[in-house]
């Protein structure tokens, strides 16, 4: 069977006979921050702790698309790892490693790359947002990401993977990869991979500038949280946090306008395991001088002893690594077979000698 055209074909019903199971992963490049916390590791946490297949990594392969420093991308990469050790995931009851262990990552990969199509890449936004002008000076790497990032969820047969907003459209193009290689192959080996987006705090926001998504990469140390920071340092960035001069609203939508105030009731929100509307309901009327502090002296309850954790496990590296090797072992009894099928499909033979 030869594909008629370029167009994904969704294959009906196609999840329905897939195990349910999580993927998702977090790249290695800076430090971890508040954000990666609330719209990533927390909720990683919750899943792992439903009872629900989970399977976790340290995506460093997606790291080098642009250039890494190599001692800073192995510190980077342990640092990402006890962010999730720290934070609660148990590596005897999920499935946690760093990308580059997993060699069939790569090779999924390429089978991807020839399965996506151009136009389908160009309209990825990420792409356009990181290259700027500069598209032509890129990486090949860069451009291809998505693709390597399918191979990543589908070598697992993922059938969910909690993603802020800003990488639903990665997702998307997972499903649209999935669906054109079934159609063309007349199989039903991969699942169409629902995103998850759900949460009071799924994208956070630069405490000194509530239009900018907190990153690794600010200028400002101030303008982020970091999983490292100590108590000290979490409550003088709260307090210190760029708000509005008008106090809480007594309703959600008094926000609608107001950046940075509703950027610190999501972040209340999530790590107090509430929602924002009770966070108004319990606070309004409140002016930042009281709020601000309640808000640090939470974020310090919640953040300090994973910081201490995060800090403990990084002066004993080889720990680290044994737990990503052994992560490693546990994929690979995924992944290897369902690579190997894939080559069946397509018609590689000799894998697996």
């Amino acid at each position: 069977m030869t594909p008629a055209d370029d167009a994904p074909r969704p294959l009906a019903g196609a999840a329905t006979r897939f195990t349910p199971r999580v993927f998702s992963g977090i790249k290695p490049s800076g430090g971890l921050t508040l954000g990666n916390y609330l719209g990533a590791i927390k909720r990683f946490v919750e899943t792992q702790n439903a009872g629900t297949d989970s399977v976790f990594c340290v995506v460093d392969l997606h790291a080098i698309t642009v250039w890494q420093d190599p001692d800073e991308l192995a510190r980077a990469t342990r640092e990402v790892a006890a962010g999730y050790l720290a934070s609660g995931i148990d590596p005897e009851r999920a499935i946690l490693f760093n990308q580059s262990q997993v060699h069939e990552h790569a090779e999924l990969g390429w089978i991807f790359n020839c399965v996506a199509r151009v136009g389908w890449m160009n309209r990825m936004t990420q792409f356009k947002e990181k290259a700027g002008k500069n598209a032509e000076k890129q990486s090949l790497g860069l451009y291809a990401y998505p693709s390597l990032m399918a191979a990543d969820i589908l070598l697992y047969l993922a059938t969910h993977v909690p993603v802020g907003e800003d990488q639903k459209q990665h997702v998307e193009l997972t499903r649209d990869i999935a669906a054109k290689f079934n159609h063309d192959y007349g199989v039903d080996h991969f699942p169409l991979t629902e995103p998850v987006i759900e949460g009071p705090a799924t994208r956070v926001m630069n405490l000194r500038d509530g239009s900018r998504k907190m990153s690794k990469s600010g200028e400002s140390d101030m303008e982020r949280i970091n999983m490292t920071d100590d108590a000290d340092t979490i409550s003088k960035k709260f307090r210190k946090a760029r708000t509005d001069p008008a106090p809480l609203p007594e309703t959600l939508e008094g926000l609608a306008e107001r950046p940075e105030a509703r950027n610190l009731v999501g972040i209340y929100a999530a790590l107090s395991d509430s929602t924002a509307e009770q966070v108004i309901a319990d606070h309004a009327g409140a002016g930042w001088g009281a709020f601000k502090p309640a808000l640090a002296d939470l974020a310090v309850e919640k953040l300090a002893p994973i910081a201490a954790e995060m800090r403990r496990m990084m002066d004993d590296p080889a720990e680290i690594d044994r737990i990503l090797a052994r992560g490693a072992d546990r994929a690979r009894e995924i992944a290897a077979p369902v690579l190997t099928r894939t080559y069946e499909i397509v018609g590689l033979v000799g894998r697996g000698r």
